[in-house]
């Protein structure tokens, strides 16, 4: 009998892929699929069979790869940038905007994107679990996370306008582990500073359990919006003690004005705008991507924890 030709690997796109998380992802992915990756960064320590362009998801290098590849999918990580002032739009916004217009330009069927449950705010009148249709009022009061909000409510609208891509939209807890974001700097720090009085329950994840999501995310015929959360929630300062560090309860006014001066200090920054985060409840509910993606988190808190020890 004739050999069979061999089946054409899916070819993914990744943006930010010189993150932490970026990278984590690719190693995962790249037996199962070809990668090529876009990062201004470039980016170092992946697979020999990835390819990387170091160019600006805004300039035409970028459209060219989507035009020149025959794309199956979209993993759009994105970059936290800070909006500089009198700026319409961050640059992180028009990215994701960018990928979204390529997509829709060069007819590819799949899109995931990688927001925040943060979006939802946190606030003292929230329900104990927030699902997907509950507003995001994160950007109101937060300024950092104004551009997050923007591009998850940009990606929701293109989501409905757009039903010939199959569009996901990722919206998990704090992920944590050996990553370079906040939550991991914060709950790393051998003292952790909290806010006097107060003691939020709080969920985190692990890159692996978000890699996981991902994986399912990108099956044909997958699109909406999920939640992602990991083990079951505990409170801040019994996690804080589950990692072996030490809970350090400080007065509000003092807590705002240390994070000014902590930057020598061996104590967690936190943004002095996000400290409501550390004062009141912000969860969510994942039951649609359990029933729809058949997600279920595989690491329980004390693994999703251990790359914070020591």
């Amino acid at each position: 009998m004739p050999a069979r030709p061999p089946v054409r690997k899916q070819t993914v796109v990744v943006t930010g892929i010189a993150s932490r998380f970026g990278r984590m992802l690719t190693r995962t992915l790249h037996d199962d699929v070809h990668i090529i990756g876009i990062d201004t960064r470039g980016a170092r320590h992946v697979p020999p069979s990835v390819t990387v362009h170091a160019v600006d998801l805004r300039r035409r290098d970028a459209e060219d790869i989507f035009r020149r590849n025959a794309v199956d999918a979209v993993v759009h990580l994105g970059i936290s940038r800070r909006r500089r002032s009198g700026e319409r739009k961050s640059t992180a916004v028009t990215e994701a905007m960018r990928v979204l217009e390529f997509c829709q330009k060069y007819a590819i069927p799949k899109v995931v994107l990688l927001s925040t449950a943060h979006v939802y705010g946190p606030s003292p009148e929230n329900s104990q679990f927030l699902t997907e249709d509950a507003p995001l009022l994160a950007g109101q009061r937060f300024v950092t996370m104004r551009d997050r909000v923007e591009i998850d409510m940009f990606a929701s609208s293109w989501f409905w306008r757009h039903p010939e891509v199959d569009t996901v939209i990722l919206r998990p807890v704090s992920i944590v582990g050996r990553l370079d974001n906040p939550a991991s700097h914060y709950l790393r720090s051998p003292v952790v500073p909290t806010i006097m009085g107060f003691d939020p329950m709080v969920q985190v994840i692990s890159p692996e359990d978000v890699i996981h999501a991902i994986r399912l995310a990108l099956k044909p015929g997958v699109r909406g919006i999920f939640n992602l959360a990991g083990p079951g929630p505990a409170p801040l300062s019994a996690m804080i003690r589950r990692i072996g560090h030490r809970p350090l309860p400080t007065p509000e006014p003092l807590f705002r004005r240390a994070m000014s001066v902590v930057a020598g200090v061996r104590l967690a920054k936190v943004p002095r705008e996000e400290l409501d985060y550390l004062k009141y409840v912000c969860m969510v509910d994942d039951a649609h991507a359990r029933q729809t993606l058949r997600y279920a988190h595989r690491l329980n808190l004390d693994r999703t924890l251990d790359p914070l020890r020591g």
